[in-house]
This record gives structure tokens, sequence and C-alpha cells, in this order.
């Protein structure tokens, strides 16, 4: 099974801002490209914090959602 949980976020380089953060620099997702386990989510607040691994095809899921609002129209 693949791990879903890096305990130190810290430990990778490369994270990138989500384009879908606020304005506000202290409330960021943070994602990294090119993980082999899938894609890695961390709270830019706590950057030695864990990370949730994604499988890929979920997250673009999630990200497609995003992008058409479907998740506004489910709350």
């Amino acid at each position: 099974m693949t791990e879903r949980t890096i305990l130190n976020a810290a430990t990778l380089t490369g994270w990138r801002k989500s384009s879908y953060s606020g304005p506000d620099k202290d409330s960021c997702l943070e994602v990294l490209d090119g993980h082999p386990a899938g894609v890695p989510v961390r709270d830019s607040k706590n950057p030695h914090g864990a990370a949730l691994v994604f499988p890929a095809a979920a997250w673009a899921s999630f990200v497609t959602a995003v992008k058409e609002q479907e998740l506004a129209r489910h709350a």
C-alpha cells in the first residue's frame, strides 16, 4: 500500500502555492508536483507538519470540481 501521509513535509523540496489559495499568504495550500506516490498537499502555515498524499487521478478530479464550482453546489 502506498503511504498517504508524509509526517514532515519539509523533507521534500519543490512545494508551490496552489493557484486557488487566497491572497493572504498565511492561509495557503501548497502542492508538490512529480512525487511518485501521488500529489502531496500541505498547509503553508505548518511546513514541518504532515502532508497528505492524494492519488493523482483523485487530485485531478478535485481540481476540476473546484474549477467548475461543483463543490459549491453540493455544500
